[in-house]
């Protein structure tokens, strides 16, 4: 029996009569193509949507997670918040207030004084506004020793408002004088009032 020689004697109107192998091998190519035809039109676009349902359900579940750890801290969260309150509130007793300023200004001269440094510049500058305070800078220069430079820095420090110390320079004053001049800006800051703005 010749497969080839039965193909080319086929006679489409009288399909009932086709060889069985003929038949066999028809229905096979057919439930090929049809099996083709159904991956194609139907199954790829299932597979795409599958591919971006997975793709989304991975997002969605990074989503879930992070905010279902935030929801799980949320008690610390809330206890961080008034603990960072009540350190803003703290930090801002320490900012001098305007009727404060000159008292300030005396107890940095004072703190230089008790140490025997002696004042060539105290020098408040023009308040400067930045966000929420204000900063008041002093240029000071000061002539002593480097103890007593080291002690008046750790008194300004240890003042009960906010005080820092900037742009140090210490130099000899003069091949003669045993004295070194200490040249710095002191910062203090002023909490500004809405209603100063």
């Amino acid at each position: 029996m010749d497969i080839s020689s039965d193909f080319k004697n086929l006679d489409f109107s009288e399909v009932g009569d086709w060889p069985t192998s003929v038949k066999v091998f028809m229905v096979i190519l057919l439930c090929i193509a049809m099996l083709g035809a159904g991956i194609w039109f139907n199954t790829m676009n299932q597979l795409e949507t599958l591919e971006s349902a997975q793709k989304k359900e991975n997002q969605l579940k990074q989503t879930f997670e992070t905010k279902q750890h935030k929801a799980a801290n949320l008690e610390a969260y809330k206890q961080q918040l008034v603990d960072m309150k009540l350190s803003f509130g703290s930090m801002l007793r320490q900012l001098p207030g305007e009727t404060e300023v000159a008292e300030l200004l005396v107890d940095i001269s004072q703190a230089g004084l008790t140490n025997g440094l002696e004042f060539e510049l105290f020098k408040p500058e023009k308040e400067r506004p930045v966000e929420f305070y204000a900063e008041l800078p002093i240029k000071i220069n000061v002539k002593g020793s480097y103890h007593q430079f080291g002690k008046f820095a750790s008194d300004v420090v240890a003042l009960p408002r906010i005080v820092t110390l900037h742009n140090i320079e210490i130099s000899r004053n003069s091949d003669k004088d045993t004295d070194l001049v200490m040249r710095a800006t002191a910062k203090t800051f002023r909490y500004v009032e809405e209603e100063d703005n």
